[in-house]
């Protein structure tokens, strides 16, 4: 079984509680026995993918197997061609460099339902969408790159794992991939 689900904003990607005020996969009436494949920490929003078939996590999200992971991120400022070109080449975050990936502004610029509870809003600092696209998931990569460039990640959700992307599913649902689905990540 392989289940696509929009986590919502302050849901962790496990099961059980950490004894932060978060909430738990738990509530969300998954059937028995899957897990999540990877993590969306619990400030990121998007595409998480639950199963109960063992290799898949490797299949689909170890580097080597060079499957892409979509971003879009909602930073402060608007990032330079230059910004775009270091986030291209990969950037160092601690003492890793990461691998090249795709970023870009989106335009036009998404209309998204505000978070709850919202990004903070400065008056005098403009904001605005990029979108990265990734082979890698090291633990708040997309923020730690952001804020590399000095456009720290004021939102940030997953829309895409492979070909398969989140479309129009509602945060805190999900939905069983059918076989077609499942082609588009294996």
């Amino acid at each position: 079984m392989l289940i696509a689900f929009h986590k919502p904003y302050g849901v962790l990607s496990q099961f059980t509680p950490d004894g932060s005020p978060n909430r738990t996969l738990a509530e969300f009436g998954f059937p028995k026995d899957v897990y999540p494949l990877g993590r969306l920490d619990a400030d990121s929003e998007g595409l998480l993918l639950l199963s109960d078939e063992p290799g898949l996590n490797t299949r689909l999200l170890d580097p080597k197997n060079a499957h892409t992971r979509c971003y879009w991120a909602q930073v402060e400022g608007v990032p330079t061609s230059a910004s775009f070109e270091k986030l291209s080449r990969g950037v160092l975050i601690g003492d890793h460099q990461t691998l090249p990936c795709r970023a870009w502004l989106l335009e036009p610029q998404p209309q998204l339902p505000p978070r709850d509870p919202p990004i903070r809003v400065r008056k005098t600092i403009p904001d605005s969408w990029i979108a990265l696209e990734l082979t890698e998931g090291k633990n708040r990569q997309v923020r730690k790159m952001t804020a590399a460039i000095g456009h720290p990640t004021l939102r940030l959700i997953r829309v895409r794992i492979g070909d398969f992307a989140l479309e129009d599913l509602k945060p805190g649902k999900w939905r069983e991939l059918s076989m077609a689905d499942r082609k588009l990540l294996l």
